[in-house]
């Protein structure tokens, strides 16, 4: 996306105006809406070089009134810093932050253009947020990000302070020249080894040598004066990179940067359990024993982190405690997902999109270069006395809607986010979507019609759909009707079933409100349970089934093999199934059976359905997989009996692959299963009596 050009005409292609002028100029005149509440903010401090330190204190005390309401909550924090995703792409596959079957993309129209991300800026900046921070996903892919941190820059002259950047460092360095022109004053650069191998391990990609060489482009532009305040983040996960804190700790010993280490937080795909976690008193352990003389630096008001120094080393370290030292208490951050919802808590999932309400100016379409030009010709219009109304002071004409929002859900955040034990069960984004995309799964809409029963945007439309936090239904402002509809819009509506003759039904492992957690079994009586689960795996050329029959694979006794893979598959269920017990199992036995062609095996009508690929099992063969799991216990072992059979047919796969790489797996199925309260259960069907 090109740069916004504050030169260009609001005149349109053929030479007609632009139909947003006209529209809302009509709603500028005819409106008797009343003006925004003039909430007073910060005043810019005055230049240090022309008054002197006293007469600067004067100024300020004299000038000085209180912060914005509507970014201050009702622990009267003061929200003055906002952290916006820019993207939800990135160029890395970070384990802790990326599942790893990745995330789906959101559609362009659903993400922010340029000029909203501007003009939610210019907003925020105007309440008195002193600091935008540009994050992602990774921030530097975005095609447009110079252009428009020079446009955010731009807002310094309003009482912008800091403009920071969060990235990986990937692309970081052939832009650190325009970036620092652009007004950046600091970057943190994720970065959780030093090891270029592991780096390509943890992150999926290569890119370890670019990501240096941008931390040395930073520190050398800062010899000559740029400036930037250099934050390492390095997430720290046991039996991972527990290894590494002392040589990130000893980065600094002559470089001026600080490295946070960062306790591994709990998000959706990243499998978090309490055991990769390593507090931060664990970590100061580990660099004291080198260090004895470790030192408490003393902290600002609202870091996040607990920071300290060695003595004699040039830079810092610190500790982002999420997790066991929670620092809700002085949280001053607010944060804008890439598709426009405001989040006020990192942890929480409640969220409120001030996207829908910024487009209802656009007749609910994306704000493009042409329709901001429109506006702020009306804006310039206005300021001049052409409209003879007040309005609020920013270009976006539904400002006063957009303050009251954001006012609200600040008002309603929380004390503090939830702690250890319940973050893990929360419904949460994946990491890389915390300032990103629309929720993964269906969600509620909700239509909302002000009681002022105002008759806002094109047409008769309304305020439309838009995405309201749960904490926001109780506003006596708002009418609210619910219904559940398709995350893409204009989806058909469920259809309508009659609640006395159709059961509903339920999954097991979500709460009521959606939230993901683990089955309570408590109150289960233990009982003997077994679970069978099969699968098979189809060649498709004649060159592995007699390698395998005369056990003359190039890897070994496939079969063996793949036996001993089951059973270790199925005693590890519960660290790759995120909401699986723990269980002690009593017996694994793990059948397989190498079959030629025509042949038949466990259960074959079920398994050769009409279809599928496996008709090539005429031509070439087959594995059967059986995996029976049995345990004494309070819940099943269904998962434990597919979790052994797909690991023992991917290990078939593996160890054959180099002579047919077009085998197919198929048919991965539990096909019986007995005890708990539900008694026998066989290929679909309940057991009678037990049987």
């Amino acid at each position: 996306m090109a740069s916004l050009s504050l030169r260009r005409s609001p005149i349109c292609a053929g030479g007609k105006q632009h139909p947003l002028l006209t529209h809302v100029s009509r709603r500028y005149v005819a409106s008797a809406a009343p003006a925004v509440r003039q909430t007073p903010r910060h005043d810019i401090p005055p230049d240090d070089s022309l008054v002197s330190p006293e007469n600067t204190r004067r100024t300020a005390i004299k000038n000085a009134k209180p912060f914005s309401s509507f970014l201050t909550d009702t622990f009267q924090r003061q929200h003055d810093y906002l952290r916006i995703s820019i993207t939800e792409k990135c160029n890395l596959r970070c384990l802790y932050c990326m599942p790893e079957e990745g995330v789906p993309q959101s559609p362009p129209p659903d993400l922010l253009t340029t000029p909203e991300i501007f003009l939610l800026s210019s907003i925020f900046v105007s309440q008195g947020v002193t600091k935008i921070r540009l994050t992602g996903g990774e921030p530097t892919v975005r095609k447009d990000i110079l252009p428009l941190m020079h446009q955010i820059g731009s807002l310094r002259s309003s009482g912008l302070r800091e403009l920071c950047l969060t990235t990986n460092g990937i692309s970081l360095f052939r832009k650190l020249d325009s970036m620092v022109e652009a007004g950046l004053t600091g970057v943190n650069l994720s970065l959780d080894t030093l090891d270029p191998w592991q780096f390509q391990i943890m992150t999926r990609r290569k890119g370890f040598e670019a990501v240096m060489k941008s931390i040395e482009r930073i520190l050398e532009m800062n010899k000559l004066g740029a400036g930037i305040k250099l934050k390492i983040n390095c997430v720290v996960m046991r039996g991972m990179n527990d290894k590494e804190i002392l040589p990130f700790v000893e980065l600094g010993r002559e470089k001026d940067l600080e490295v946070r280490f960062i306790e591994y937080m709990p998000f959706d795909g990243n499998k978090w359990s309490q055991g990769k976690m390593l507090g931060y008193g664990e970590m100061l352990d580990v660099i004291r024993t080198k260090y004895p003389g470790l030192e408490k630096v003393q902290d600002h008001k609202n870091d996040t982190s607990k920071t300290y120094r060695v003595p004699g080393f040039v830079g810092k370290m610190g500790f982002i405690t999420s997790m066991t030292h929670n620092f809700c208490g002085s949280c001053n951050r607010l944060r804008i997902t890439s598709d426009g919802n405001l989040k006020v808590c990192l942890f929480g999932n409640a969220e409120v999109s001030l996207r829908d309400i910024l487009r209802k100016s656009n007749f609910d379409q994306p704000i493009d270069e042409q329709a901001f030009e429109a506006m702020r010709n009306i804006e310039m219009g206005r300021r001049q006395g052409l409209t003879g109304t007040k309005y609020p002071s920013g270009i976006a004409p539904n400002e006063k809607e957009l303050l009251d929002v954001i006012g609200l859900a600040v008002s309603r955040k929380k004390e503090k986010h939830a702690g250890m034990g319940e973050l893990e069960n929360m419904k949460n984004r994946p990491m890389i979507l915390i300032d990103d995309m629309s929720l993964l799964y269906h969600r509620a809409r909700f239509s909302i019609n002000r009681s002022t029963n105002r008759n806002i945007g094109h047409q008769g439309r309304g305020l439309g759909w838009h995405k309201i936090s749960t904490h926001l239904l109780s506003s006596p402002c708002t009418h609210i009707s619910m219904r559940y509809a398709s995350s893409r819009a204009g989806a058909d509506p469920l259809p309508a079933t009659d609640p006395r003759t159709t059961p509903t039904p339920k999954l097991t492992h979500l709460t009521a409100s959606g939230s993901a957690h683990m089955v309570a079994i408590s109150d289960k009586s233990p009982s003997k349970r077994t679970a069978t689960a099969v699968c098979s795996i189809y060649f498709s050329n004649p060159a592995a089934l007699p390698l395998i029959l005369e056990n003359r694979a190039k890897k070994g006794d496939v079969l063996g093999v793949a036996r001993i893979a089951g059973i270790m598959a199925a005693k590890k269920t519960s660290d790759l199934i995120p909401l699986c017990h723990p269980i002690a199992i009593t017996h694994v036995s793990i059948e397989l059976e190498a079959l030629a062609s025509h042949s038949t095996g466990p259960d074959s009508e079920a398994l050769h359905t009409p279809g599928t690929t496996n008709q090539q099992s005429a031509l070439f063969g087959r594995v059967d997989v059986v995996a029976t799991v049995s345990c004494d216990g309070k819940t099943g072992v269904e998962m434990e009996a597919l979790t052994a059979a797909s690991a023992a047919a991917l290990t078939v796969y593996d160890m054959c692959k180099a002579v047919d790489k077009g085998m197919v797996i198929e048919g991965l199925r539990v096909t019986r299963k007995e005890g708990g309260k539900s008694g026998v259960w066989v290929n679909g069907e309940q057991g009678v009596d037990g049987s």
